[in-house]
Protein backbone atom coordinates (compact mmCIF):
# COMPACT_ATOMS: atom_id res chain seq x y z
CA UNK A 1 0.00 0.00 0.00
CA UNK A 2 0.87 3.51 -0.57
CA UNK A 3 0.70 6.64 1.13
CA UNK A 4 -1.92 8.65 -0.97
CA UNK A 5 -0.65 11.77 -0.22
CA UNK A 6 2.88 11.19 -1.41
CA UNK A 7 4.03 10.39 -5.01
CA UNK A 8 5.38 6.73 -5.54
CA UNK A 9 8.27 7.96 -5.55
CA UNK A 10 9.05 9.94 -2.97
CA UNK A 11 7.28 7.25 -0.86
CA UNK A 12 9.70 4.57 -1.93
CA UNK A 13 12.59 6.58 -1.38
CA UNK A 14 11.39 7.44 2.38
CA UNK A 15 11.11 3.62 2.79
CA UNK A 16 7.67 2.72 1.86
CA UNK A 17 7.05 -0.81 0.76
CA UNK A 18 4.73 -2.22 -2.18
CA UNK A 19 2.52 -5.36 -1.43
CA UNK A 20 1.36 -6.72 -4.96
CA UNK A 21 1.07 -6.25 -8.29
CA UNK A 22 -1.89 -3.82 -8.58
CA UNK A 23 0.54 -1.10 -6.30
CA UNK A 24 3.24 -1.27 -8.87
CA UNK A 25 4.03 1.32 -11.81
CA UNK A 26 5.87 0.39 -14.62
CA UNK A 27 9.12 1.36 -14.28
CA UNK A 28 9.75 -0.26 -10.53
CA UNK A 29 8.07 -3.31 -12.05
CA UNK A 30 10.27 -3.98 -14.85
CA UNK A 31 13.45 -3.41 -12.30
CA UNK A 32 11.61 -5.64 -9.88
CA UNK A 33 10.67 -8.15 -12.68
CA UNK A 34 14.57 -7.90 -13.78
CA UNK A 35 15.94 -8.37 -10.17
CA UNK A 36 13.95 -11.57 -9.65
CA UNK A 37 14.83 -13.40 -12.67
CA UNK A 38 18.67 -12.62 -12.18
CA UNK A 39 17.69 -14.54 -8.89
CA UNK A 40 15.76 -17.08 -10.09
CA UNK A 41 17.84 -17.77 -13.02
CA UNK A 42 20.95 -18.45 -10.79
CA UNK A 43 19.18 -20.50 -8.65
CA UNK A 44 18.36 -22.59 -11.46
CA UNK A 45 21.29 -22.86 -12.94
CA UNK A 46 23.57 -22.97 -10.22
CA UNK A 47 21.03 -25.80 -9.09
CA UNK A 48 21.78 -27.72 -12.51
CA UNK A 49 25.58 -27.15 -12.15
CA UNK A 50 25.81 -28.63 -8.53
CA UNK A 51 23.72 -31.55 -9.59
CA UNK A 52 26.55 -33.18 -11.74
CA UNK A 53 28.64 -32.34 -8.28
CA UNK A 54 26.71 -35.14 -6.61
CA UNK A 55 28.33 -37.97 -8.30
CA UNK A 56 31.85 -36.68 -7.73
CA UNK A 57 31.23 -36.83 -3.79
CA UNK A 58 33.86 -38.93 -2.00
CA UNK A 59 31.08 -40.18 0.54
CA UNK A 60 27.73 -40.86 1.91
CA UNK A 61 27.45 -37.56 3.92
CA UNK A 62 28.98 -35.62 1.15
CA UNK A 63 26.96 -36.78 -1.81
CA UNK A 64 23.54 -35.99 1.07
CA UNK A 65 25.08 -32.67 1.08
CA UNK A 66 25.34 -32.00 -2.74
CA UNK A 67 21.66 -33.68 -3.57
CA UNK A 68 20.34 -31.39 -0.37
CA UNK A 69 22.14 -27.81 -1.93
CA UNK A 70 20.82 -29.02 -5.78
CA UNK A 71 16.92 -29.58 -4.45
CA UNK A 72 16.90 -26.39 -2.56
CA UNK A 73 18.45 -23.96 -5.05
CA UNK A 74 15.49 -25.23 -7.16
CA UNK A 75 13.01 -24.83 -4.32
CA UNK A 76 14.38 -21.02 -3.96
CA UNK A 77 14.08 -20.71 -7.58
CA UNK A 78 10.79 -21.62 -7.85
CA UNK A 79 9.37 -19.89 -5.19
CA UNK A 80 10.28 -16.63 -6.31
CA UNK A 81 8.67 -17.66 -10.01
CA UNK A 82 5.45 -18.13 -8.17
CA UNK A 83 5.85 -14.28 -7.07
CA UNK A 84 6.61 -13.13 -11.03
CA UNK A 85 3.62 -15.32 -12.40
CA UNK A 86 1.10 -12.93 -10.73
CA UNK A 87 3.18 -10.29 -13.14
CA UNK A 88 1.96 -12.28 -15.79
CA UNK A 89 5.11 -14.55 -16.13
CA UNK A 90 4.29 -17.88 -17.62
CA UNK A 91 5.83 -20.09 -14.96
CA UNK A 92 4.97 -23.60 -16.83
CA UNK A 93 7.72 -22.20 -19.74
CA UNK A 94 10.32 -20.33 -17.82
CA UNK A 95 12.37 -23.93 -17.04
CA UNK A 96 12.25 -24.33 -20.36
CA UNK A 97 13.53 -20.71 -21.57
CA UNK A 98 17.70 -21.55 -21.35
CA UNK A 99 19.94 -24.61 -20.73
CA UNK A 100 20.41 -24.36 -17.25
CA UNK A 101 23.93 -26.38 -17.27
CA UNK A 102 25.02 -25.50 -20.35
CA UNK A 103 28.82 -24.27 -19.35
CA UNK A 104 31.34 -22.08 -21.29
CA UNK A 105 34.90 -23.28 -21.40
CA UNK A 106 36.62 -23.32 -18.36
CA UNK A 107 39.24 -20.56 -19.80
CA UNK A 108 36.72 -18.54 -21.16
CA UNK A 109 36.63 -14.49 -19.64
CA UNK A 110 33.20 -13.22 -19.69
CA UNK A 111 32.16 -9.57 -19.50
CA UNK A 112 30.54 -10.19 -16.04
CA UNK A 113 27.38 -8.44 -17.44
CA UNK A 114 24.10 -10.53 -18.38
CA UNK A 115 24.11 -12.87 -21.27
CA UNK A 116 21.21 -11.91 -23.48
CA UNK A 117 17.83 -13.25 -22.25
CA UNK A 118 20.12 -15.20 -19.70
CA UNK A 119 19.93 -13.22 -15.76
CA UNK A 120 22.12 -15.86 -13.94
CA UNK A 121 24.93 -14.42 -12.38
CA UNK A 122 28.20 -14.76 -14.60
CA UNK A 123 29.72 -16.85 -12.43
CA UNK A 124 27.34 -19.55 -13.48
CA UNK A 125 28.21 -19.60 -16.72
CA UNK A 126 31.04 -21.42 -15.98
CA UNK A 127 32.14 -25.02 -15.50
CA UNK A 128 32.78 -27.41 -12.43
CA UNK A 129 35.94 -29.15 -12.44
CA UNK A 130 35.25 -31.77 -9.91
CA UNK A 131 35.07 -32.15 -6.27
CA UNK A 132 37.27 -29.98 -4.94
CA UNK A 133 36.38 -27.17 -7.25
CA UNK A 134 32.30 -27.66 -6.68
CA UNK A 135 33.22 -27.72 -2.60
CA UNK A 136 35.00 -24.45 -3.46
CA UNK A 137 32.95 -22.51 -5.46
CA UNK A 138 29.87 -23.81 -3.06
CA UNK A 139 31.93 -21.85 -0.02
CA UNK A 140 32.91 -18.37 -2.03
CA UNK A 141 29.91 -18.03 -3.50
CA UNK A 142 27.75 -19.34 -0.77
CA UNK A 143 29.69 -16.27 1.28
CA UNK A 144 28.47 -13.84 -1.46
CA UNK A 145 24.85 -15.28 -1.44
CA UNK A 146 24.52 -14.11 1.95
CA UNK A 147 25.74 -10.93 1.30
CA UNK A 148 23.56 -10.60 -1.72
CA UNK A 149 20.53 -11.75 0.07
CA UNK A 150 21.01 -9.71 3.03
CA UNK A 151 20.89 -6.38 0.58
CA UNK A 152 17.52 -8.15 -0.94
CA UNK A 153 15.61 -8.55 2.26
CA UNK A 154 15.09 -5.13 2.50
CA UNK A 155 13.91 -4.63 -0.63
CA UNK A 156 10.66 -2.87 -1.07
CA UNK A 157 8.68 -5.03 -2.52
CA UNK A 158 7.93 -7.14 0.42
CA UNK A 159 6.75 -10.22 -0.84
CA UNK A 160 9.68 -10.72 -2.66
CA UNK A 161 11.56 -9.43 0.44
CA UNK A 162 9.68 -11.96 2.54
CA UNK A 163 10.20 -14.64 0.82
CA UNK A 164 14.51 -13.76 0.82
CA UNK A 165 14.59 -13.86 4.24
CA UNK A 166 12.84 -17.38 4.38
CA UNK A 167 15.49 -18.81 1.91
CA UNK A 168 18.25 -17.19 3.16
CA UNK A 169 18.91 -19.31 6.44
CA UNK A 170 19.01 -22.43 3.95
CA UNK A 171 21.91 -20.68 1.97
CA UNK A 172 23.47 -20.02 4.97
CA UNK A 173 23.82 -23.98 5.77
CA UNK A 174 24.32 -24.62 1.90
CA UNK A 175 27.68 -22.44 2.35
CA UNK A 176 28.25 -24.32 5.71
CA UNK A 177 28.16 -27.89 4.09
CA UNK A 178 30.65 -26.23 1.93
CA UNK A 179 33.00 -25.53 4.82
CA UNK A 180 32.74 -28.50 6.38
CA UNK A 181 33.49 -30.25 3.00
CA UNK A 182 36.73 -28.01 2.35
CA UNK A 183 37.83 -28.51 6.07
CA UNK A 184 37.66 -32.25 5.01
CA UNK A 185 39.68 -31.46 1.72
CA UNK A 186 42.35 -29.38 3.34
CA UNK A 187 43.16 -31.73 5.80
CA UNK A 188 46.11 -33.43 3.68
CA UNK A 189 48.83 -31.60 1.46
CA UNK A 190 47.52 -32.66 -1.46
CA UNK A 191 44.11 -31.91 -1.12
CA UNK A 192 44.58 -28.21 0.40
CA UNK A 193 46.63 -27.57 -3.32
CA UNK A 194 44.26 -28.59 -5.03
CA UNK A 195 41.88 -25.99 -3.40
CA UNK A 196 43.81 -23.46 -3.58
CA UNK A 197 44.29 -23.78 -7.16
CA UNK A 198 40.25 -23.72 -7.20
CA UNK A 199 40.55 -20.88 -5.11
CA UNK A 200 42.47 -18.84 -7.69
CA UNK A 201 40.42 -19.85 -10.43
CA UNK A 202 36.84 -19.20 -8.60
CA UNK A 203 37.48 -16.01 -6.39
CA UNK A 204 37.49 -13.18 -8.91
CA UNK A 205 34.85 -14.88 -10.68
CA UNK A 206 32.84 -14.20 -7.47
CA UNK A 207 34.12 -10.97 -6.52
CA UNK A 208 32.31 -9.68 -10.53
CA UNK A 209 28.89 -10.71 -9.21
CA UNK A 210 29.02 -7.51 -7.42
CA UNK A 211 28.77 -5.87 -10.21
CA UNK A 212 30.33 -2.42 -11.29
CA UNK A 213 31.77 0.17 -8.73
CA UNK A 214 29.68 3.09 -10.58
CA UNK A 215 26.28 1.74 -11.41
CA UNK A 216 23.69 4.26 -12.91
CA UNK A 217 21.53 1.14 -12.05
CA UNK A 218 22.24 0.97 -8.39
CA UNK A 219 21.05 4.71 -8.42
CA UNK A 220 17.72 3.90 -9.71
CA UNK A 221 17.09 1.01 -7.87
CA UNK A 222 18.09 3.20 -4.75
CA UNK A 223 15.48 5.49 -5.28
CA UNK A 224 12.65 2.49 -5.74
CA UNK A 225 14.22 1.05 -1.97
CA UNK A 226 14.76 -1.95 -4.20
CA UNK A 227 18.50 -1.50 -3.40
CA UNK A 228 20.08 0.25 -0.53
CA UNK A 229 24.20 -0.84 -0.28
CA UNK A 230 26.31 0.23 -3.19
CA UNK A 231 28.08 -2.92 -5.18
CA UNK A 232 31.62 -1.62 -3.73
CA UNK A 233 30.27 -1.68 0.43
CA UNK A 234 28.91 -5.24 -0.58
CA UNK A 235 32.18 -6.63 -2.18
CA UNK A 236 34.33 -5.69 0.64
CA UNK A 237 31.73 -7.28 3.09
CA UNK A 238 32.46 -10.23 1.03
CA UNK A 239 36.11 -9.48 0.34
CA UNK A 240 36.29 -9.58 4.30
CA UNK A 241 34.89 -12.52 5.60
CA UNK A 242 36.33 -14.37 2.49
CA UNK A 243 39.51 -14.00 3.02
CA UNK A 244 39.57 -14.86 6.82
CA UNK A 245 38.11 -18.32 5.92
CA UNK A 246 40.33 -18.61 3.14
CA UNK A 247 43.24 -18.20 6.05
CA UNK A 248 41.63 -20.22 8.49
CA UNK A 249 41.55 -23.08 6.32
CA UNK A 250 45.36 -22.81 5.34
CA UNK A 251 44.26 -21.15 1.86
CA UNK A 252 46.32 -17.89 0.60
CA UNK A 253 43.81 -15.01 -0.14
CA UNK A 254 47.08 -13.16 -0.29
CA UNK A 255 47.94 -14.32 -3.64
CA UNK A 256 44.91 -13.96 -5.19
CA UNK A 257 44.73 -11.11 -7.84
Amino acid sequence: MTNDALPIGDYLARGGKLTAPDNVPPRYRGELLRMMSSFVDSELAGSAGFAGAINWAPGIKERIAASRITLEKADHAERVLDLMEEFGMDKSLYNRVHDWAARVDRDARLNPERQGGDMRLSVFHYPLAGWTDAVVLNVLMGLATLVHLSELSHASYEPFAEQVREIAPRERRHMELGLEGLERIVASDEGRAEAQASVAYWYPRVAETFGPAASGRFERLREMGLRHRANTDLLAEWTTDARARLSSLGLDPEGIS
